[in-house]
């Protein structure tokens, strides 16, 4: 049965650990996913809107909030896939790249919008 699973990297090593934190590992990459579908709205919206800040900022924030939405949901899939791995291997689990990586475009865009917001 593991063999016919995909990504078969992940479902060929160890033993099936308990459905239950299986299933809370797929749903927190249905929220990266869902996080990742605000970010691409909240740069089309910055673009789309046309508000009163310094175009050439808001287009760099706009295409910093497109890029993230784009990038998420494949380290998120990573993500889950290292995850399921060590819990079916009785391992430590990973570190959790995609919190940094939201982290990391939520505080660049803030500082883009408000020069953005400032230098208008």
């Amino acid at each position: 049965m593991a063999a016919e699973r995909f990504p078969r990297w992940v479902y060929t090593r160890g033993t099936e650990p308990d459905a239950r934190f299986s299933l809370a590992n797929e749903r927190t990459i249905l929220a990266w996913v869902r996080t990742s579908l605000g970010l691409i709205a909240g740069g089309t919206a910055l673009e789309a809107l046309d508000l009163p800040m310094e175009p050439n900022l808001r287009l760099v924030a706009a295409v910093v909030l497109l890029v993230a939405g784009s990038v998420v949901p494949v380290v998120a899939a990573v993500e889950w896939a290292r995850t399921e791995r060590a819990m079916r291997e009785d391992a430590p689990l990973p570190g959790a790249l995609t919190g940094f990586v939201l982290v990391t475009t939520v505080t660049v865009v803030g500082i883009l919008v408000l020069l953005a917001l400032l230098l208008r």
